[in-house]
């Protein structure tokens, strides 16, 4: 991929260009990794899997009450039956059948070859070892067939797909003991700048402490991946350098916090441009209009914005699909809905803003959104208490309290 570098008097890269640039240079990992089915939940499926047998396996019950034949109602009159025995789930009843004569069963348990129905239990009258059927009793009801739900040979989940608890009922449901995933994405990120510091420090003149960090490790929280917490790197270009060089070829992805723009400090861009193929990016979005995004040898790399909101929302619109992707599954996208704000917002035209709000459901499908606070890039307070975006595209001047706008809700992705 070659390096493209946009001049201050270049255009903005809209939002849409941007991810369609990294949906089109990212290709999914080949590798992949035999797992017991416990430990698959959130793997991403590397080969479809069929049924080895019919799912249920046996015709069985799907209430409680009495199998009986339709034959035999058919020809008795008085709608009565024997109780001869009893078919419990796990225990069939095996033994002989006379005509007239009917078996008490429980749901789940195998329906005894003479019968094609079931009746519940509610409905009939048993006195000692007879029941009575109503006179308007219908035949071949209440009786799962074999294979009702999967067919032997039938596929069960097909690959890629990112397995979820339903999928691992299904899969047991089959007999599966293991499954062929995508091996994990192995993952490395780091902070830049001087004036970081870590958690056991205390703060100097002139620090702040590293939380880009923390957040890009819940963001990053995902069975696909392997992580790893590189630290901080400080603004020393040699030390910078080694580092980018000898972690790209330890992971498939590095992302990093800040260095990305074009300030004096800001050595991520020129380090990039002399070890790997990376594209520096100024992008129609606030926040975080700096991105870069390329590869160091064989090592994908993001390079976000240092500002803590800028960070959170160029993840979570350009990271997070490039690194689903990766990993071999399909790219989610946000759900979008349309809230009433109930204040007024200030935008400038120009670029697509990802404001932080309150949504709430004022009634089944009714929904209404406040933002959460001020919209500065560095306040993270207001992110913490925000459950959604509020996207308002370029050429949106502004909002009235009462329009409609539309909203993303944070982690509720299709």
């Amino acid at each position: 991929m070659t390096g493209i570098c946009y001049p201050k008097t270049a255009a903005l890269l809209s939002v849409a260009q941007a991810r369609q640039n990294i949906q089109l240079a990212v290709q999914s990992i080949n590798e992949h990794e035999i797992i017991p089915l416990p430990l698959a939940l959130g793997r991403v499926l590397a080969e479809s899997v069929y049924s080895a047998i019919d799912i249920p396996p046996q015709r069985n019950a799907a209430m409680d009450g009495y199998a009986f034949s339709s034959a035999d109602i058919a020809e008795n009159p008085e709608f009565t039956l024997q109780v001869v025995g009893t078919s419990w789930a796990g225990k069939p009843y095996t033994g002989p059948i006379e005509k007239y004569q009917c078996v008490r069963i429980f749901t789940g348990a195998v329906v005894p070859e003479f019968a094609d129905s079931v009746i519940a239990q509610e409905q009939v009258t048993r006195d000692g070892n007879t029941i009575r059927l109503p006179d308007d009793t219908l035949p071949y009801k209440n009786i799962r067939a074999a294979g009702s739900d999967v067919v032997r040979g039938e596929v069960l989940i097909t690959a890629p797909q990112k397995l979820t608890a339903r999928d691992l009922g299904l899969l047991a449901a089959a007999g599966v003991v293991e499954l062929i995933v995508k091996r994990q994405l192995k993952v490395g990120f780091f902070s830049t700048g001087d004036e970081l510091t870590g958690l056991e420090n205390t703060l100097q003149s002139g620090q702040i402490y590293d939380s880009n960090r923390y957040m890009l490790a819940g963001l990053l929280n995902d069975s696909n991946y392997v992580i790893t917490d590189l630290g901080v790197i400080r603004d020393d270009p040699p030390l910078l350098e080694k580092t980018l060089v000898s972690a790209a070829a330890c992971f498939d992805v590095l992302i990093s916090s800040g260095g990305a723009s074009v300030g004096d400090a800001d050595f991520v861009k020129q380090i990039l441009q002399k070890c790997g193929q990376v594209n520096f990016w100024k992008l129609a979005i606030k926040p975080g209009k700096p991105l870069a995004f390329g590869r160091i040898g064989n090592c994908w790399f993001f390079g976000l914005p240092g500002n803590p909101i800028a960070v959170l929302v160029t993840y979570q619109q350009f990271v997070k699909p490039a690194l689903q992707q990766l990993a071999g599954a399909q790219p989610t996208t946000p759900i979008q809905l349309t809230a009433r704000c109930e204040d007024e917002l200030r935008k400038s035209p120009g670029r697509q803003e990802y404001q932080r709000g309150i949504l709430k459901q004022t009634a089944p499908g009714v929904f209404t959104v406040t933002p959460a606070g001020r919209q500065d890039s560095h306040q993270q307070k207001v992110a913490s208490l925000a459950n959604c975006f509020i996207v308002l595209d370029n050429e949106c001047g502004g909002v009235g309290a009462g329009d409609m706008v539309t909203v993303e809700p944070f982690d509720v992705y299709l």
